[in-house]
């Protein structure tokens, strides 16, 4: 059985910068749904310890003085994610999670850097999963598609609307509903796998796509570029 009709939660942080080893949690949420259909929503707001850059703040909407006035401490927050994420993956529970490399890497980072224990530590030393990625396996099923592949506009190639772009909860729904999209449109290379299957895919996949960016970017103006290819987990905070 496909696992379109299955329970599946969206998942996405918005944060203080670009780069997961080093950006903090500023809001996230676990939207649970079935068929696309919200069954349950969790939404967190954490004071992350350090300022939020203008920039980050322009795309989120959530200030430092905010953060801090309304926030919980980062720690909890992660903590508690972490936690409700690892109990949907020990029940079987598939996480979307669009560019599933930044967001996973950046949990992960936090709860090293707050002494708790790692995704995998949670799952009893197993790798983490099964996950989804939108990003990844659109890159994969329409390789040579021009333009470019935010959410935004992925939601527009797959016909998914998006009502509040960089709020966790709508972003992680959106991504969730990409996806059906993309097993429903490709039934052969993603709606027909099961989650374990499509998840050891996605890594595959992404490697590909890491490999060829890197050796078009060292031909074209970066000769020293490298392109992590480990997914869903950067290499650099795979281990917690």
């Amino acid at each position: 059985m496909s696992w379109l009709h299955d329970t599946l939660v969206g998942f996405d942080l918005e944060t203080t910068g670009t780069d997961p080893a080093e950006s903090r949690i500023v809001t996230a949420a676990l939207v649970e749904a079935k068929g696309g259909v919200v069954v349950r929503q969790r939404d967190w707001l954490a004071d992350p310890g350090v300022a939020i850059p203008a920039d980050a703040a322009a795309i989120h909407g959530i200030g430092t003085e905010r953060a801090v006035a309304e926030g919980r401490p980062v720690a909890e927050v992660a903590d508690e994610v972490a936690a409700a994420l690892c109990e949907y993956w020990r029940s079987g529970v598939q996480a979307v999670v669009f560019n599933a490399a930044f967001d996973l890497s950046l949990l992960s980072a936090e709860l090293r850097r707050h002494g708790l224990p790692s995704l995998e530590h949670r799952l009893g030393g197993g790798p983490i999963g099964p996950v989804l990625d939108p990003l990844t396996v659109d890159r994969a099923v329409d390789k040579y598609r021009k333009g470019s592949r935010t959410l935004q506009s992925t939601c527009a190639v797959y016909g998914v609307e998006l009502a509040d772009a960089h709020q966790a909860g709508s972003d992680a729904l959106a991504a969730l509903r990409v996806a059906l999209a993309l097993g429903r449109k490709y039934p052969a290379e993603v709606g027909g796998l099961a989650p374990v299957e499509l998840h050891h895919r996605q890594i595959g996949w992404h490697a590909a796509w890491a490999e060829g960016l890197q050796a078009w970017l060292r031909t074209s103006k970066e000769p020293q570029a490298v392109v992590d290819g480990s997914w869903p987990l950067r290499v650099a905070t795979a281990v917690g």
